[in-house]
């Protein structure tokens, strides 16, 4: 010390400290204060970067208390030093964390809302965010004085033994990634695999990708599988799609009745049920004489790939009850068999099979 410690410096050193931590709660009640007001903007940028703020300001307030609380002390040269390069590193730590957390929240947010669903692509917000820490990390010792230079040298040489033994791992992150970047799948689609699996996308992290099937449960799928195999993708390149529903009704049926019947049919289902398409055109096709129908191909609106079951469900009882109110007969399927009984044939018609 240069000087002696008095009384004086210890009631500065510690009213410094006070105010440090009385500013750092002052300012985390007055972000509390603004985090609500934020959550009523419509922007998702404000809450994310007044979230992140809750974390670098009340430590930039003790960090201010303690500097201020040091420079009243009679330190030596080498411990002020030391003190304020460990005060710095604290705040650079706080500040890098802050960052982390609204350049993670950024792309979180632009992830949602060019999926339009709640969940996001973890695997972007994970890899941005262990680039900022990565980075502040390093500034962190090139503040206290440690030579960075060699760390990075080790790290290159480790990464390769890692990179090998981990191949299977990274091989997953760069198909997230690539999947991700092409926009062939994306957080909120219906996909079906070639292998049966099926569902919506709710997310796709650095190894995984999570599909929720319409029974509710999650089916994970590597990246790397997804990225190989055959796919369906329901929702791209529009989420609206055509559904088939294959019908029939007997030779003696009036097929202009027919077809008036089932259009008048599928634009009533098509405006009162709920996923289907107001505006889609009516359309029945008639394609082949069979046994013991005539088979047509009905074609229906939908909203979205969930939407049809329902929608088939209420056509085929509307239907149903129209033809029968109509008259018009929807034959089950038969068959003629002929048994030979000793020299004298016996045929037994129409017996359904």
């Amino acid at each position: 010390m240069d000087r002696a410690l008095t009384l004086h410096d210890l009631m500065f050193a510690g009213i410094a400290v006070v105010c440090g931590f009385a500013a750092a709660l002052l300012a985390r009640a007055t972000l509390r204060w603004l985090g609500v007001r934020a959550t009523r903007t419509r922007w998702n940028g404000d809450d994310v970067m007044v979230d992140a703020a809750r974390a670098l300001v009340p430590c930039a307030a003790i960090v201010a208390g303690l500097a201020s609380a040091a420079a009243a002390l009679p330190l030596t040269s080498r411990t002020g030093r030391n003190v304020n390069l460990v005060l710095t590193a604290l705040l650079i730590l706080a500040a890098t964390v802050t960052a982390a957390r609204i350049v993670a929240g950024l792309v979180k947010g632009l992830a949602q809302s060019r999926s339009g669903v709640a969940g996001s692509a973890t695997i972007f917000v994970n890899i941005t965010r262990v680039i900022v820490l990565a980075i502040g990390f390093l500034v962190v010792l090139q503040t206290l004085g440690v030579s960075i230079a060699p760390l990075l040298t080790a790290l290159g040489v480790g990464g390769l033994a890692v990179a090998l033994a981990l191949q299977d791992t990274l091989a997953n992150l760069f198909a997230g990634v690539h999947i991700l970047a092409a926009k062939t799948v994306q957080p909120g689609d219906y996909i079906r695999l070639s292998s049966g699996e099926e569902g919506y996308v709710v997310d796709i992290n650095w190894r995984n990708t999570v599909v929720r099937n319409l029974s509710n449960n999650l089916v994970i799928i590597p990246n790397g599988k997804l990225a190989g195999t055959n796919m369906t993708n329901y929702s791209q390149p529009e989420q609206e799609l055509s559904i088939l529903v294959q019908a029939g009704v007997g030779y003696e049926s009036d097929l202009d009745q027919v077809e008036r019947v089932t259009i008048e049919v599928v634009d009533e289902v098509m405006t009162e049920i709920t996923g289907a398409l107001p505006d889609h055109e009516a359309a029945i096709r008639f394609h082949t004489f069979g046994d013991s129908r005539i088979g047509f191909t009905v074609i229906l609106g939908v909203g979205e790939f969930s939407d049809q079951y329902r929608i088939k469900h209420e056509f085929i009882k509307r239907l149903h009850r129209r033809y029968r109110a109509e008259g018009i007969p929807v034959p089950a399927p038969t068959r003629t068999v002929t048994v030979r009984q000793g020299e004298l044939p016996v045929a037994i018609p129409h017996q359904r099979s």
